[in-house]
């Protein structure tokens, strides 16, 4: 999920500005999007099901109005009812005031939490944490004096990664989970407006310079045209940065805990090239996350970097798609093989990860049917084995292909010649230089940095998912 704030002390078109930085964040999230603007404690709200560029257009922008402050999501859906009920940003009324709220993410305590608000008399429209979030907000917020005191105060109950946008009548306070799971960056545009986003290419979207990354545990408040900080949550747990992110999540051009996400994949790849070399004519990469591993496998093996399949730019990520059913029909028309740069050739095929398998299949399928003599699949990510608590849509271990057969089996199942993972033991040489004081690697190696996870799932909710019920 992605979630963009911005504040200033005068009226402006802040709609237009969080459409441009949660276009920069379609990525992170396909499934549903919104804009909330305030003016003046006045909030206009928007959101729908699907991107973007579906969600709004001039007029549903203009709608909102202009406004001192907004803040915007995209949401692809993990656990609960998808589609708009659970869209974001969420907005309440409370008898302190209101508020609207974006978040990024997962509770792991989200079960008791939800059921403790229930018997307090909350009564719940959503089945998402950030309904659960808001709730507990406004609990503390009944004694609290501020609405960063009543956050502050919440989060030490929360457990599970996560990054939060609130915006009250009067500010914008944005924080992140007290391990560090999750990114959050701030900066500032020529204008004044303070903006923060999930990934610093939204900051670069809508001309904000980067300030900082949020610490681990940290609160931000943008109010009275400053950004103070606070930081009583801080060093309460050890840093576990979420190494997901170089991986596949963010965007390429942005830079996490200092270090380029570009410049991490392509050091995944001469990591995967040293430790499972092959001999082969070429070097293919699957769009787009893993078109950097894959040139720096070619820069480390000698082996020429060709341009080997097409991406249909207007099909989004079939990972985060949510449903089984519906990635495979994105696969099918998502990539298409060049002829003539496979042909005849040995190819050695780069991806990102490879989760449940279905799209290794199809695509070592495709690049076969355009006359590859030999597919050696390669991903920069090493095995799945366990599932991903704190926002990634992997919640079980029979979804999860390595899991359940060998490296030799998953290669027959997918139709390679061969397969090499990158090593549990390089994961973290990939962010070589980074600020980060360490990273969450469980769905690699089990080691969760919370307790296990205690779901939730209303009797309302007729559409669980099998791995739910």
């Amino acid at each position: 999920m992605g979630i963009f704030g911005i504040y200033g002390e005068e009226q402006g078109d802040v709609a237009s500005v969080t459409y441009y930085g949660l276009y920069a964040l379609q990525h992170r999230g396909q499934e549903s999007a919104g804009i909330a603007v305030n003016d003046d404690g006045v909030f206009s709200i928007h959101k729908g099901a699907g991107l973007v560029g579906d969600v709004f257009c001039h007029e549903t922008l203009a709608s909102l109005g202009r406004g001192s402050m907004a803040i915007g999501h995209t949401r692809y859906g993990t656990l609960g009812t998808r589609g708009t009920i659970n869209a974001e940003p969420l907005a309440v009324n409370h008898i302190k005031g209101r508020l609207a709220l974006a978040t990024d993410g997962c509770l792991v305590n989200s079960g008791p939490l939800r059921r403790e608000l229930e018997l307090g008399g909350m009564i719940f429209h959503t089945s998402s944490d950030a309904e659960i979030i808001s709730g507990a907000i406004i609990k503390e917020r009944l004694d609290a004096p501020s609405i960063e005191e009543a956050l502050k105060r919440a989060m030490r109950r929360f457990e599970g990664g996560y990054a939060i946008v609130l915006m009250s009548p009067s500010k914008i306070v944005a924080a992140r989970d007290m391990n560090g799971i999750h990114t959050l960056v701030y900066g500032r545009r020529q204008d004044g407006r303070f903006v923060v986003a999930s990934e610093t290419s939204a900051l670069d979207a809508v001309g904000a310079e980067p300030i900082r990354e949020l610490m681990p545990g940290e609160i931000i408040v943008f109010t009275d045209g400053e950004a103070r900080s606070i930081t009583d949550n801080c060093a309460t747990a050890p840093e576990r940065l979420c190494i997901f992110e170089y991986i596949y999540t963010a965007r390429p051009d942005s830079a996490i805990a200092g270090v380029s996400v570009q410049e991490a994949r392509r050091r995944a790849g001469e990591l995967l090239a040293k430790a499972h070399p092959v001999e082969a004519d070429v070097v293919v990469g699957v769009p787009d996350s893993g078109l950097d591993a894959a040139l720096g496998y070619s820069e480390a093996s000698g082996i020429p970097y060709k341009i080997g399949l097409i991406k249909n730019k207007y099909i989004g990520r079939t990972f985060i798609a949510p449903g089984q059913d519906n990635r495979e029909d994105k696969v099918r028309i998502k990539l298409n093989p060049i002829a003539a740069a496979v042909k005849g050739k040995r190819v050695v095929l780069v991806d990102d990860s490879i989760v449940r398998g279905t799209t290794s299949a199809r695509i070592v399928k495709l690049l076969r049917a355009a006359g590859a003599t030999e597919v050696h699949l390669r991903s920069s990510a090493p095995k799945f084995l366990n599932p991903c608590y704190y926002g990634t849509d992997i919640d079980s271990r029979e979804m999860l292909i390595a899991c359940n057969y060998t490296t030799d089996e998953i290669a027959k199942i997918v139709g390679a010649d061969t397969l090499g993972f990158l090593e549990l033991s390089d994961v973290e040489k990939i962010a070589e230089g980074t600020s980060a004081g360490g990273f969450c690697k469980a769905c690699f190696d089990g080691n969760y940095p919370t307790p296990p996870m205690q779901k939730y799932v209303s009797k309302y909710d007729t559409k669980k998912t099998e791995s739910e019920a």
